[in-house]
């Protein structure tokens, strides 16, 4: 049995990439997870696979407070309670401020930002119920604490979520729950493969003290460990996983 056994999970964004190597890996660990993303059930079917026999998939558009809030009752319905959150699901369009779009500000923050907060306030009081078991992981960034030129939105929903985090981690630490920030720093998925390529990929490379970019197991990891025993005592905290890109 994993350290996570009988605790169900919620992992938003699980479909691909950082998302979906943290649902394989809570799986992994015992936990029953429940995968939700915005894809089709069939283009998540790989995704679900690698999260184990007790997975299940939710198609659940976190920017939507109804979707999620029924999401949320379905999971615990059908899985029997929910223990932990990880707000995983982001977006990132890029883009100077002067040529900044309205509508491309407003999606990046009902996603990234938002959507944590539907998230997290839809499943609270069943995180209450679990007591010191309970567990919320939200995926800031690197960007959010360090900022980046061309990124406004994406670094403003990233920093968004480490208050949003020191918030919550005070409002519900009387009953046990942890909240805590991963914050990753340039890590290989399809948002990395499309926004850092060629001669800036080799300049990002080369100012990485570890000399590499990270892997979407190296954040799973981060965020095993938050939701585990042995995180009990941390809380209010952001957990950097950049390879010492930012200190």
């Amino acid at each position: 049995m994993g350290t996570l056994a009988g605790r169900v999970a919620m992992v938003t964004g699980a479909a691909q990439g950082i998302g979906r190597a943290i649902a394989a890996l809570l799986g992994a660990s015992g936990a029953r997870v429940a995968l939700c993303d915005v894809v089709e059930p069939a283009a998540a079917q790989d995704a679900l696979a690698e999260a184990g026999e007790g997975a299940a998939y939710f198609r659940c558009d976190v920017r939507s407070a109804s979707e999620v809030e029924a999401t949320v009752k379905a999971i615990v319905e059908r899985m029997g309670g929910l223990a932990i959150l990880v707000n995983n699901a982001g977006i990132a369009i890029d883009g100077l401020l002067l040529r900044a779009k309205d509508e491309d500000w407003q999606r990046v923050l009902e996603v990234n930002l938002t959507g944590a907060f539907h998230c997290t306030r839809a499943a609270a009081k069943h995180l209450l119920k679990a007591r010191a078991q309970g567990r919320i992981v939200n995926i800031s960034s690197v960007v959010g604490e360090a900022g980046s030129t061309g990124q406004v939105a994406y670094a403003a929903s990233k920093a968004g979520l480490l208050g949003v985090t020191k918030t919550l981690a005070q409002e519900l630490a009387s009953r046990g729950v942890t909240v805590n920030a991963v914050c990753p720093g340039f890590i290989e998925t399809r948002m990395t493969e499309e926004h850092v390529q060629g001669e800036r990929r080799e300049r990002l490379v080369a100012s990485i003290p570890l000399g590499r970019i990270g892997s979407p197991r190296d954040v799973a990891e981060a965020v095993l460990f938050l939701c585990g025993d042995g995180a009990g005592y941390i809380t209010g905290q952001c957990l950097r996983v950049n390879g010492g890109l930012y200190m």
